[in-house]
């Protein structure tokens, strides 16, 4: 699939792809939303410890960079394994102007890293920081009681309805530690629905830009 890099209204940068009518972001901020849904709701619900997070969809990497960026603050320890079935090229994401956005040059080559680092393989990017990239369909995703938080970014439903769906929840539901979050951009009655199905506490929240609301999940 081509992908068409976009300004977004926040000055940041994503791809716009055409077959799907879908992009990697919100168009009305790439960087707002994910300061707003995945650390304000999500990474900052944590502080001073240890922290395993699960990424559903890579993408362009800005959610793993930004997380980067910010457990320093919180005084975190971070373990990030990312999951995704159809990687962009470094070539592709290489476009993106996020360090720069985010007045830090000094990410551009962790931002490098993230991308060109070997799959399935561990690395540390800091010694507060471990960072892996799955390759792997959301599907086939199985770990066992695994994650504090998962960021939940798959394209929307929409577009891949299948992804939203209480088999994926389950699994989801599954690869949390008990008392652990699932954050997500969307909002839909049904996907709420099918994560309650699954046992999830859920919870209505205030959404980023042009945007009336988000969802955050909890395992009892």
């Amino acid at each position: 699939m081509k992908h068409e890099l976009i300004q977004t209204s926040d000055g940041s940068t994503s791809l716009y792809i055409a077959d799907l009518q879908e992009t990697y972001h919100s168009k009305h901020g790439a960087l707002q939303e994910t300061l707003h849904v995945f650390i304000h709701n999500g990474l900052q619900l944590f502080q001073q410890q240890a922290v395993s997070i699960l990424e559903i969809g890579f993408g362009t990497g800005l959610n793993a960079l930004v997380t980067y960026l910010k457990h320093t603050d919180l005084n975190l320890s971070i373990h990030y394994e990312t999951v995704e079935a159809y990687p962009l090229s470094w070539e592709e994401a290489s476009l993106m102007n996020f360090p720069s956005v985010l007045n830090t040059p000094a990410l551009s080559p962790i931002f490098e890293q993230m991308h060109t680092c070997a799959w399935d393989e561990p690395i540390a990017l800091s010694p507060t920081f471990s960072f892996k990239k799955r390759l792997q369909r959301f599907e086939e995703i199985d770990d066992p009681a695994s994650f504090d938080l998962i960021y939940f970014d798959a394209f929307g439903a929409q577009v891949q309805p299948e992804l939203w769906e209480v088999s994926i929840f389950q699994k989801m539901y599954n690869a949390l530690k008990p008392n652990g979050y699932l954050v997500t951009y969307a909002a839909k009655g049904s996907v709420r629905r099918a994560m309650q199905a699954c046992g999830f506490g859920v919870e209505r929240l205030p959404g980023p830009p042009m945007k009336r609301e988000m969802l955050r999940a909890r395992k009892g």
